[in-house]
């Protein structure tokens, strides 16, 4: 005869089991209830104004397009205030993607170069140093930019010019024609040094996350200093990199005051960068806004509706370049 006695099951446990208890708990604390309210309506604020400002734009713009008697997209003049009225955006995109392309092909390299030098080469003084200047550059007012590229940069592009038509014109694209250099490449040289703080300390530190074990295997298994910061440094900050040369071409996008300074601002677009003329968004908006009609009024800020789009397609663009990368992302190394 069996004699074991058993002990009776223990009644389940009305607490969670694992890290739910502690959750759950902290939900019902008054300060979570808060944090979680104000942070959830600050997303929601942000959005509101987005919508706002889609709206507002997108209003004003169907006024101005409505009176327009040319194509708004393909017309290479601007005359909102003539009878008949005819405006249209083709120069001012031309002139505003070429500037941008142009600043993001001289800075980003450049800034990762310093980034990379900054955290990987330098001494730690020397490394402090070229970051304290960065960080300066950062600081400087844009019109403080305009007026040293109109009284410095311009005076000076002679000789870059020259040996550009000497070696390149032959293309057609860096053909010089003589004549004053104010034009879309001047811009952006101006918009490169302009943006080269932002993408630099963004970049630099991205690259001080990089994992430290990664690097020291590559260097244990014999990789030159070159190969570890090629295998595991640029992976690593990959996304950031883009994340930062964003963030550049967004400031070089919708800069007013240094562009308006520097360029002479004509409505026709030339074969070659290094003619004198062309036009952006932001310059024409600046520079007609005080003296613009109602409908001029209305015509540039339907051309502003365009820049808007313009940054959140290269925004979602650059979105969906991280997402694919989510690898390399510092949150999943």
């Amino acid at each position: 005869m069996d004699t074991t006695t058993q002990k009776p099951p223990a009644p389940p446990s009305s607490q969670p089991a694992g890290d739910e208890a502690p959750a759950r708990r902290g939900t019902a604390r008054p300060g979570d209830r808060i944090f979680l309210a104000l942070s959830r309506g600050s997303g929601i604020f942000v959005l509101v104004i987005m919508a706002a400002i889609a709206a507002f734009l997108t209003y004003r713009a169907s006024m101005a397009i409505g009176k327009d008697e040319a194509n708004f997209f393909t017309t290479f003049e601007w005359n909102p205030s003539g009878d008949p009225v005819e405006f249209g955006i083709a120069v001012l995109a031309f002139g505003t993607i070429v500037s941008s392309v142009i600043a993001m092909a001289i800075a980003v390299p450049v800034a990762v170069g310093i980034a990379l030098f900054i955290t990987h080469y330098a001494p730690r003084r020397l490394g402090g140093t070229i970051a304290y200047v960065i960080d300066l550059l950062a600081a400087v007012p844009s019109i403080v930019y305009g007026l040293w590229g109109a009284l410095v940069l311009v005076p000076h592009l002679d000789g870059l010019y020259g040996w550009l038509d000497t070696y390149l014109g032959w293309t057609g694209v860096l053909e010089w024609n003589g004549g004053a250099p104010r034009s879309l490449f001047t811009v952006g040289i101006l918009l490169a040094i302009m943006i080269l703080p932002i993408i630099t300390n963004v970049s630099r530190e991205v690259f001080r996350q990089a994992p430290r074990m990664h690097e020291e295997a590559a260097l244990a298994l014999g990789a030159t200093r070159w190969e570890v910061i090629r295998m595991s440094v640029l992976p690593f900050g990959r996304s950031g990199v883009i994340s930062a040369s964003m963030l550049g071409l967004g400031r070089a996008l919708g800069e007013t005051m240094a562009v308006a300074m520097v360029l002479s601002p004509t409505f026709d677009i030339s074969a070659s960068l290094l003619d004198p003329g062309g036009g952006t968004f932001a310059q024409n908006i600046a520079s007609k806004f005080n003296e613009a009609t109602e409908t001029g009024r209305d015509a540039l800020i339907a051309s502003g509706l365009v820049l808007f789009v313009i940054t959140l397609l290269v925004n979602g663009a650059a979105r969906l370049i991280i997402a694919r990368r989510k690898e390399y992302s510092g949150a999943n190394a």
